[in-house]
């Protein structure tokens, strides 16, 4: 190939180089151009919107750290007294409120575990008063309100999380809603697996396929109670029950 050749050749690359540069830099022009109009045109709109968006940020920043805390702190006041009167199981005091109780600030009238719950709606003791209401309804034979209130509960703590759900186990036991009964209590077992809740709810979940003359699954929840708890109170007595579900259900 002749020098003279070679030359276009790489006179011709250059070229079009050149020549995708300027149509590149033409481009970011018209790209730049047409930014610039837009927000010529939409000036008021973004300007408003970004002082919506600082607002929001603001009032966010309000809640999540001043506000919100002082609530919890409020509830958390509050929710102390009510558990004063739980463990003392005056159940209707502790839910509803109304009594008189001395305070640092002088005498003042107790809030309940319902008017915590409602009021206190977005805080974790607002939460946690769900819990509690719901004890105290099921104590007091509420059993449908009972319901209501604990599945409100929302937490993940390994002991109250699963005493929550078969409370409401134990509030369908009470209603007589069988099925409704062995699901939760089943569903407390599993929910925290330890040595303390799971073979509660699990002697409780075998109690219930009894009343409901389910002997096979009664006896594999026994079984289960006894093999893998054996060291718990629930197990003390189990071999007892096997040998009762055994011979109701007619199971060698």
């Amino acid at each position: 190939m002749s020098e003279e050749t070679l030359q276009k050749e790489q006179d011709e690359i250059i070229e079009t180089a050149a020549e995708k540069k300027s149509k590149k830099s033409s481009g970011n022009n018209l790209d730049l151009a047409g930014v610039e109009f837009f927000y010529e045109k939409n000036k008021k709109v973004i300007t408003y919107g970004g002082g919506a968006l600082l607002a929001i940020v603001a009032l966010f920043s309000f809640y999540k750290f001043y506000w919100l805390p002082g609530q919890e702190k409020e509830a958390s006041n509050e929710l102390f007294i009510a558990q004063s009167f739980f463990e003392k199981d005056s159940f209707n005091v502790a839910l509803n409120g109304g009594a008189i109780v001395q305070t640092a600030n002088g005498p003042k009238t107790m809030t309940g575990f319902k008017d915590l719950a409602d009021n206190y709606s977005a805080t974790k003791v607002g939460s946690l008063s769900n819990y509690y209401a719901g004890i105290c309804l099921l104590r007091t034979g509420k059993y449908t309100e009972a319901i209501e209130y604990l599945e409100k509960f929302d937490g993940n703590d390994e002991m109250l999380a699963p005493v929550a759900i078969g409370a409401i186990g134990d509030a369908n036991m009470e209603l007589n809603n069988v099925d409704e009964a062995v699901k939760f209590y089943l569903k407390a077992a599993e929910k925290s697996t330890n040595a303390f809740t799971t073979p509660i709810y699990l002697k409780k979940a075998a109690f219930a396929y009894e009343q409901k003359a389910n002997y096979t699954e009664a006896l594999a929840t026994y079984e289960r109670l006894k093999n893998e708890y054996a060291k718990s109170t629930e197990a003390r007595d189990v071999d007892k029950y096997i040998a009762r579900v055994k011979v109701l259900g007619n199971i060698q």
